[in-house]
């Protein structure tokens, strides 16, 4: 099994961060991944994605044009990315700061208010993990609880955060796991 995805958004939204916690966690659950991170001239405002790749074989090359999934956390990304989304695939799209409907019929599309949803739990900052956990629950590559774990250990250092992170990664994974449950997102 594969599983490729590309991460796209403005700097500071915490992009490359879910890319490397998903490198990271695969690799601890035995899998292979690359982790290919991509910035614009800006760090904070900027555009910011990475492309991983998450599989059970050997990798052969991290770049990837024909994605299963693409999470797109601003209005550009989605504009940019959605045509590189093979059919049967998944756009998950952070409704948030998104207004823009996905516009193909052939993929599974995904709407999750991120950042509404990290400011109920506590703080807009966490809605990088809102959207990581609506990526597992829709892709199931991965479990949580080693996701969480890898979560812990890489923000260690922000230990007065870790909570939250953990609360929306699992608010995430449940949203996303709900609206592919009831069918929404079968067509975009």
């Amino acid at each position: 099994m594969e599983n490729s995805l590309i991460i796209a958004g403005f700097g500071g939204q915490g992009v490359i961060l879910i890319g490397q916690l998903l490198g990271y966690s695969a690799t601890a659950a035995g899998k292979n991944a690359t982790f290919f991170p991509s910035y614009g001239a800006e760090q904070r405002g900027g555009t910011a994605n990475c492309t991983v790749v998450i599989a059970d074989e050997a990798i052969g090359s991290p770049v990837v044009t024909r994605l299963d999934t693409v999470i797109a956390m601003n209005e550009p990304s989605l504009a940019k990315f959605e045509s590189w989304v093979k059919p049967g695939g998944t756009i998950i799209v952070n409704s948030s700061l998104v207004h823009k409907k996905v516009a193909r019929s052939d993929v599974r599309a995904l709407y999750i208010p991120a950042n509404e949803l990290a400011e109920q739990l506590g703080s807009e900052k966490s809605a990088n993990m809102v959207i990581l956990g609506s990526y597992l629950g829709a892709s199931q590559a991965l479990a949580v609880e080693p996701v969480i774990e890898t979560m812990r250990v890489k923000m260690a250092s922000k230990a007065k955060f870790l909570p939250l992170n953990e609360a929306a990664i699992r608010a995430g994974k449940e949203l996303a796991e709900s609206q592919c449950a009831a069918g929404k997102g079968a067509q975009g």
